[in-house]
């Protein structure tokens, strides 16, 4: 679309955030939609906010919270608000948002619990839905390998519908680095593979799932190669009793993510 002729402060510069160089350059995300931004929002991390009419009367909160904040608001018609998302409808709120991605070993801390590791996840639907999961089944973190999609893609900012604001996200480590990290930290390494030997309900029932652990998922079209599957511990199956062939990656995670969260919570030992 061409620009707008009367053009709202700060539209050009946060139109240039459609592009990952730009993204990348000043460490700033487009976040859309009221659920998204208001939990952006509310971890102090938006800088501007878009609105038209009439989303800025259906979410009055949102914008004084906003405001509130710190971020400046600024009320855009509708096909300005259309020039700075990928999306065919928008919600009629858009924001501009620091990046909230931090290192490994500040987003592993000392010692975590749960952590997913995604391994070259290329994917924005699938990487923003196993944080969305993640963030459900109270991890304490998720880790985008090198090669990985990247964190700020509007995609995955969708998919993850706010829960990138409420766990740590690394980007950029190698699985090496990643899988070393979570080891030093005394977590067990689990990587989800659906021919392995070992599966989940088995894990599960002996309570060796109740450790502190990390799930290792692989590439949606190739999964783990073999070498990046041999860093693991265990590689560990999740059965299907159906007709289904396989589960996407994202389906996975959650069942592998649930099913360890839920024996950790137990308290049985293994």
């Amino acid at each position: 679309m061409s620009e707008p002729t009367v053009t709202p402060q700060g539209w050009r510069s946060a139109r240039r955030l459609r592009t990952r160089k730009q993204r990348l350059v000043e460490r700033r995300w487009l976040v859309e939609g009221p659920q998204a931004v208001g939990e952006a929002v509310a971890a102090g991390v938006v800088r501007r906010l878009f609105a038209t009419p009439e989303a800025a009367g259906r979410h009055p909160v949102l914008l004084a919270d906003a405001r509130t904040s710190g971020a400046a608001v600024t009320e855009v018609t509708l096909d300005q608000l259309t020039g700075l998302v990928d999306t065919v409808t928008p919600q009629g709120v858009v924001a501009v948002c620091d990046a909230v991605d931090v290192p490994l070993a500040d987003a592993l801390g000392e010692a975590p619990r749960l952590v997913v590791v995604c391994a070259r996840i290329r994917d924005p639907g699938n990487a923003g839905t196993v944080i969305r999961c993640a963030d459900a089944f109270g991890a304490d973190a998720v880790v985008l390998t090198d090669s990985s999609v990247e964190l700020g893609n509007p995609k995955v900012l969708r998919a993850s519908v706010g829960s990138v604001f409420h766990l740590p996200v690394a980007t950029g480590a190698t699985l090496d680095d990643a899988v070393t990290a979570c080891r030093e930290r005394g977590l067990q390494v689990l990587a989800a593979d659906g021919g392995a030997p070992d599966q989940l309900d088995a894990l599960a029932s002996r309570g060796a799932l109740a450790r502190p652990t990390a799930w290792v998922m692989g590439n949606e079209a190739w999964g783990l190669p073999a070498e990046d599957a041999a860093l693991a511990d265990a590689r560990v199956g999740v059965p299907l009793w159906g007709a289904a062939e396989s589960l996407n990656l994202a389906t996975a995670a959650a069942v592998c993510l649930y099913t360890t969260a839920a024996a950790q919570r137990s308290g049985s030992a293994g």
